[in-house]
């Protein structure tokens, strides 16, 4: 590890010397820029191999060395398919230990019902949160390689130390007593060292992945689309093998052998993904985009009230990026463009290029218009990113309290008896199935049919949030048939109760069916309509609805239990029925704001001439699909 991380870096201070300067000191100043220009054109021509894509060399990539990556020796699939070995891996480490937490939390460290939810909602919220700080340290400082080869191998050491404690006497309470704070304080350094891998990885895998793909090259960006769905499927086949084998193993070895597994595959995954090293394709990074907003809205609020815009979008500041780097004004959120208004001597305070380069404005006082347009297209996605959280809200009940639905109810397959938390299986199979019937049957008819590729990402949500309408109501009706059971078996015959597991599959199935609707419409959505610039950062901003919506989770689960009696000890206990209604209301309100959202989000779109082109950019890679 540490021979490769110094020799990356290496590479990469060689790299951003500039091995065209070449110009003598006595030449003069025009002269010098001339010249300049000249080797900056010639550097790029190599690159890109004379331009559109069809070159040996592949533009804005490197190779291990620093130098340009070569097409056919660097990226494609061989490389993008050791990436999805980690994210396969990762599925099964942090779903193994998530789907089956909370029987761990209330069988063996006797916590009540509603507070063990909250520490598996707080441990995955935790998880996806942190996914803007891997985000930030790989496009500021580690690049997308060694973060995830750094925090890969830190959610290996926290599940291995999570193995380990499930093996000591002392760090589990006895029989009918509540956990000491050193217990727990124990489990919570185990759980989030697994979160902080798992965030600091989980938002560069899939672009370190569309990294090894040219954007620029017809095949290649169509392969880009493909490797999408297959990145969405090893997340479903990761998350499968956890809640059957590994859900197995802990219920019948033993906890500690099931993530001592986890750690020695997440282990492998890493070794496996090191041996790409010479293969792999490198990007530059831009700097962290969020520095870059910042700067936007500190410039802009320095001139606001102080600085009068100008009539015309012709006379904001612009860099002097390439032409077809640019971004075109766009009118929307005005107050924006005062960061790119000059304002006079005051942005005059510049800051010195690299190379010797002509000084540029100082970024906290003036931007670029294009800057100001990135961030313009990133508070678009905002008003989606919002309407979504809530879904993941509702996915939080089917790893919590569905799960201590099932411990409670007749699991039996003739001698077979199917481990609690494995009844997710029918959530994993309906989200393959869906995946596997829309892109097999139903985009085929609707290109024959319509001529279109099928829903939208925007409407891909929307039936998302709509199926987990359903599913909440499925789970409410089912909840009230389950207590009735449970009331009447507990009057007559004890503690069973005498009805089947199999019951809960309606809430799986839909909730299912909604994630692969909504996941894979929120990674398209903040994928195609964020800046170039930021699509490590939008992932993150993706991610970070997942996040909201398990501490939302959390916090409802609170609010509910310190208001109202429906959330007990134990779920026999509580009026789980009622708290799922609630959910299935307030999301019929959040369905109603996500179409007002949607709507203004696609008018939006056909407005901006960025988003235009990029999604010119995907139709064209559907259509090579």
């Amino acid at each position: 590890m540490l021979l490769t991380f110094l020799s990356f870096h290496v590479a990469v201070s060689l790299l951003s010397s500039d091995p065209f300067v070449t110009v003598q000191r006595q030449r003069m100043e025009a002269g010098r820029n001339i010249l300049h220009k000249q080797e900056v054109e010639k550097k790029t021509s190599a690159w890109s191999g004379g331009g559109g894509g069809g070159g040996n060399m592949v533009r804005d990539a490197v190779d291990y060395r620093g130098c340009p990556a070569d097409r056919s020796a660097t990226g494609g699939w061989v490389a993008a398919a050791l990436v999805l070995g980690i994210e396969l891996c990762e599925r099964l480490s942090t779903m193994g230990i998530a789907v089956n937490l909370v029987t761990y939390l209330t069988g063996t460290m006797h916590l009540p019902s509603a507070a063990a939810a909250n520490v598996v909602t707080d441990f995955m919220g935790t998880s996806f949160l942190l996914c803007l700080l891997g985000g930030f340290l790989a496009d500021s400082f580690l690049g997308r390689y060694l973060t995830i080869a750094v925090f890969a191998l830190v959610q290996s050491i926290g599940t291995a130390l999570l193995a380990a404690s499930t093996l000591v006497t002392h760090l589990r309470p006895p029989p009918g007593e509540q956990p000491t704070p050193v217990q727990m304080a124990v489990l919570y350094v185990c759980l989030y060292l697994i979160a902080l891998g798992t965030g600091g990885l989980k938002s560069s895998v899939s672009g370190f992945g569309t990294d090894q793909f040219d954007d620029r090259d017809g095949r290649e960006r169509a392969a880009m689309g493909l490797f999408f769905n297959r990145f969405f499927f090893f997340i479903s086949l990761g998350t499968l093998l956890a809640v059957t084998v590994l859900v197995y193993v802990q219920d019948h070895v033993g906890r500690s052998w099931a993530y001592g597994i986890c750690s020695a595959a997440m282990l492998a995954a890493i070794a496996v993904f090191l041996s790409g090293t010479r293969r792999y394709r490198y990007k530059r990074s831009s700097g962290s985009p969020i520095v870059h907003i910042l700067q936007v809205l500190v410039a802009a609020a320095r001139k606001r009230g102080v600085v009068k815009r100008p009539p015309t979008a012709a006379a904001l500041y612009e860099d002097d990026r390439p032409e077809h780097a640019r971004i075109a004004h766009t009118a929307q959120f005005p107050c924006l463009d005062m960061a790119a208004v000059v304002a006079g001597d005051d942005d005059n305070n510049e800051v010195a290029g690299p190379g010797g380069r002509a000084a540029a404005p100082n970024p906290w006082k003036l931007c670029s218009v294009s800057r100001v347009e990135e961030v313009k297209m990133v508070a678009r996605l905002m008003p989606v990113w919002a309407t979504t959280i809530l879904f993941w809200t509702i996915y939080a009940q089917m790893i919590t309290f569905s799960v201590e639905q099932a411990t409670t109810m007749d699991r039996r397959v003739g001698a077979f008896e199917i481990p609690a938390a494995s009844i997710t299986i029918f959530f994993v199979g309906a989200i393959m199935l869906t995946l596997a019937v829309y892109d097999r049957v139903f985009i085929p008819l609707c290109r024959v049919l319509t001529g279109k590729q099928g829903f939208t990402n925007l409407e891909k949500i929307g039936i998302g949030l709509a199926l987990s309408i359903l599913g909440m109501a499925a789970a409410a009706l089912c909840e009230k048939k389950r207590l009735a059971v449970a009331v009447a078996a507990t009057a007559t015959a004890g503690n069973s109760t005498p009805i089947s597991v199999f019951l809960l599959t309606p809430q799986f199935l839909l909730v299912g069916a909604g994630e692969a609707f909504i996941y894979t419409g929120q990674l398209d959505f903040f994928i195609t309509r964020s800046p170039k610039g930021m699509k490590t950062m939008s992932t993150g901003l993706f991610l970070t609805t997942l996040s909201l919506g398990f501490f939302f989770s959390s916090v409802l689960v609170s609010l509910v239990k310190g208001a109202t009696t429906w959330l007990g000890d134990t779920i026999d206990r509580s009026r789980l029925d009622y708290f799922y209604w609630l959910l299935a209301v307030l999301s019929v309100l959040n369905l109603a704001a996500y179409l007002v959202c949607a709507k203004w989000a696609a008018t939006a779109a056909a407005t901006s001439p960025e988003q235009q082109q990029q999604h010119t950019a995907v139709a064209d890679a559907d259509e090579k699909c």
